[in-house]
């Protein structure tokens, strides 16, 4: 068993990894493919529009999948005046593989108002997967802070954009999703963003911060079914990017610009690999998702 040790700070970088991207150049890329291009040199927020129903992928995603991350990069554009919490300690993750499980699905069928199962974006198609986002959240909490730290992952039944990590020490993780946008450059590659609002909740105060998640997914061209000496070769590879915001509750919001400097003081790069899930019965983060009620 994995010894548990939690810091707040690494939380602001783990829990919201989720979910991944491309390691090559874009065709016709749109402004969030020149977004990943652009990486370190992000001096504003991404272009999104306010997050309505749930974001759903191409069909190629669906399925359950082990997903490697391997964080790759690591920048504080506004080091030294500021660097937020945990970005030094962080640095141990450099070039280490995090495995766990995710899967996707096509969107529920219920009798939710449509406005909650549908997004404002889709693929160009029309057609697509949803992530469960319960699930996926929690594999990922306990891949980073071990299965002591996380309890469960609540998602909000008359919400897709809002959940809350549960963790020990009655501590919680709130993220809502309040911004989005996509892009589908071909139809083997797709390209989304999203900004998230977290609130940490039972520390010695409230905290708040801005997360943005910025990736590019690549379906892999078809592989000979023979597998090679080493490994079988992923079937999505991502490149992704994650961009921590201070918070104007944050002491050092006004030494970072404040309203006038919206550029991020921390950036995660990783890269994503998805192997067809295996039938291997020990699977990181296979315990009970809860739902909000």
């Amino acid at each position: 068993m994995k010894q548990w040790s939690f810091d707040w700070r690494n939380l602001l970088w783990c829990c919201l990894s989720i979910l991944i991207m491309l390691w090559q150049p874009i065709a016709q890329a749109g402004p969030l493919g020149d977004r990943i291009a652009a990486f370190p040199q992000w001096q504003e927020q991404p272009p999104v529009q306010a997050a309505e129903g749930d974001l759903v992928y191409p069909e190629w995603f669906a399925g359950n999948w082990d997903l490697t991350s391997t964080l790759v990069d690591l920048v504080a554009p506004l080091a030294p005046e500021v660097i937020s919490p945990g970005f030094e300690s962080n640095r141990q993750y450099l070039q280490q593989p995090v495995q766990f499980r995710v899967r996707f699905a096509p969107p529920a069928t219920s009798n939710k108002p449509k406005s909650l199962l549908l997004p404002t974006t889709r693929p160009k198609n029309g057609v697509g997967v949803v992530a469960d986002r319960a699930f996926n959240g929690l594999n990922i909490a306990k891949a980073y802070l071990g299965d002591r730290a996380v309890l469960a992952v609540k998602a909000d039944s008359s919400s897709p954009n809002r959940q809350i990590t549960l963790l020990r020490g009655d501590r919680q993780l709130v993220s809502i999703v309040t911004g989005r946008a996509t892009e589908t450059p071909q139809a083997d590659q797709f390209i989304t963003t999203e900004v998230f609002q977290q609130q940490f909740r039972g520390a010695p105060q409230l905290y708040f911060n801005q997360v943005e998640t910025t990736t590019s997914y690549q379906k892999s061209a078809q592989k000979s079914a023979q597998k090679s000496a080493d490994a079988e070769a992923p079937a999505i590879v991502a490149d992704q990017i994650t961009a921590v915001y201070l918070s104007p509750q944050d002491p050092d919001y006004f030494k970072a610009g404040g309203l006038s400097n919206r550029r991020p003081v921390a950036l995660y790069r990783y890269r994503l690999d998805f192997f067809p899930a295996s039938s291997a019965a020990s699977v990181i983060g296979t315990s009970t998702v809860k739902t909000v009620r």
